[in-house]
């Protein structure tokens, strides 16, 4: 939860990968003068749709490569195992990261450098420019390639929105507008819950990341080679106060706490929920796994107009691979993720396994500028089988907000910050300002561990 909740929940899928991982140090091209190249990013078999779909990509891939073999694993990107791998010889040729993981994967050297190759894909340059900055050094050398992206939003629920008087169509765009359709919501009774937040497994503390930049805060700053934490400030302690003050005073966010993202998905899919912070992409799961219909929800920019999380992924290439790995790696990377000619196949793809089209950054990633996003507009308008108006606002919000990505060592910052979360919502009588205090020196440790 660079991340998406697909970023935390597949993480436990990762390790699976591990054991059948093949060496990537040898580098001879196959027989026949064929390159075999290993992937990351294989859906695990759970994801049966999800799992087809990647195979038959596969297959497609290299049909029209015939020198390149594609042996795709499970997985996706494990920072506890990701150096013993790399050392081992088992981590794969390509293989996949969220936007957090680049800054450090280049600076010890784990990754190749891509600048030179990259050039005979010319379909780079039709990227957002701020999200290939994400995978370049200081020098301005490129080490990998972006394939999707997200920011966070108010995820709220329609239905609840009619039954308590407000317009589904008018989403709260302020802090105290979210506050105020909280009460009217939570005033519907029968257990409903107007306003949710996350509070454990680090997921509390990526969501006070992401109350942060709403407000208009960072969480660190960098001067020169040093990273310091940069939260304990007044604007941070206004998202805390309002989550304590809708918790205690107001008794809209109901009573059981400690939650995660499986908790509120199952609370607003049972629709028992009003609102809560995530990305669009938490729409399908409220569907597919929660019994949740698509024209019962909503997503809206983050409120405030200040600013957002912003998250996503890409691939970057093992750096023992030869020069004929990397370019293999470059041309899967491009058709499979980045391929603007594959956009409405890919659309038409889901659209015949009965997926959603029409929700933001699915099926294809908002990666685009210029002509490409253009077409990508018209095709997933044409396919759209949800209705697209309920999403309007948040892709017309995201154009004036100011897209923060997530802090280095993210995943240590996020366990100290749960506690944040956990004492605000769970202890009536928290002292805002000691919280942030005490959590101010252990953020200064994990910072002071960047390389």
């Amino acid at each position: 939860m660079h991340r998406t909740i697909r970023a935390t929940v597949l993480l436990a899928v990762t390790g699976l990968a591990v054991a059948a991982c093949g060496s990537s140090t040898d580098n001879k091209p196959a027989a026949g003068g064929k390159v075999t190249i290993t992937v990351t990013g294989q859906p695990p078999k759970t994801q049966e749709v999800e799992r087809k779909l990647f195979d038959q990509d596969v297959a497609e891939f290299e049909a029209a490569h015939p020198d390149i073999d594609i042996e795709p694993h499970e997985g996706f990107m494990d920072p506890k195992t990701f150096s013993a791998k790399l050392a081992g010889g088992q981590l794969e040729d390509v293989y996949y990261v969220y936007f957090t993981d680049p800054a450090n994967i280049i600076a010890r050297r784990q990754a190749a450098d891509i600048t030179d190759q990259v050039k005979n894909f010319p379909v780079v340059q039709q990227l957002q420019q701020p999200l290939l900055d994400i995978f370049k050094d200081k020098a301005g050398k490129l080490y990998g390639l972006p394939t999707a992206n997200y920011s966070m939003g108010l995820l709220y629920n329609r239905a609840l929105f009619t039954k308590a008087g407000l317009d589904p169509d008018k989403p709260p765009a302020t802090w105290d507008e979210v506050r105020a359709d909280a009460r009217k919501i939570a005033g519907l009774g029968n257990d409903t819950v107007g306003f949710a937040d996350l509070s454990k497994n680090n997921q509390g503390g990526w969501h006070m990341v992401t109350w942060a930049y709403a407000m208009g805060s960072q969480i660190a700053r960098q001067d020169g080679d040093k990273w310091t934490a940069d939260f304990n400030n007044a604007k941070v302690k206004s998202a805390l106060q309002l989550l304590k003050d809708m918790r205690w005073t107001d008794n809209t966010m109901g009573a059981k706490q400690l939650l995660e993202a499986t908790d509120v998905q199952q609370m607003m899919g049972s629709g028992k929920l009003g609102m809560y912070l995530a990305a669009p992409d938490n729409v399908p799961v409220l569907v597919k796994q929660f019994n949740g219909r698509y024209e019962d929800y909503g997503v809206a920019a983050m409120p405030g107009g200040q600013g957002t999380l912003l998250g996503g992924e890409g691939y970057m290439i093992n750096p023992k691979a030869s020069p004929e790995k990397i370019k293999a790696g470059l041309t899967w990377i491009t058709w499979k993720y980045l391929n603007p000619d594959r956009i409405e196949t890919q659309i038409k793809q889901y659209a015949g396994e009965k997926q959603p089209i029409g929700l933001p950054a699915i099926p294809t990633p908002d990666i685009w500028t210029g002509d490409v996003k253009a077409k990508q507009t018209s095709l997933k308008t044409q396919y759209a089988n949800v209705p697209e108006k309920n999403f309007q606002s948040y892709l017309d919000g995201n154009t004036k907000l100011k897209g923060n990505l997530e802090p280095p060592n993210a995943q240590q910052i996020y366990a100290v910050l749960d506690g944040v979360m956990q004492a605000v919502l769970t202890n009536k009588d928290a002292n805002i300002d000691q919280l942030l205090t005490d959590a101010e020196g252990k953020v200064n440790s994990a910072l002071a561990q960047v390389k």
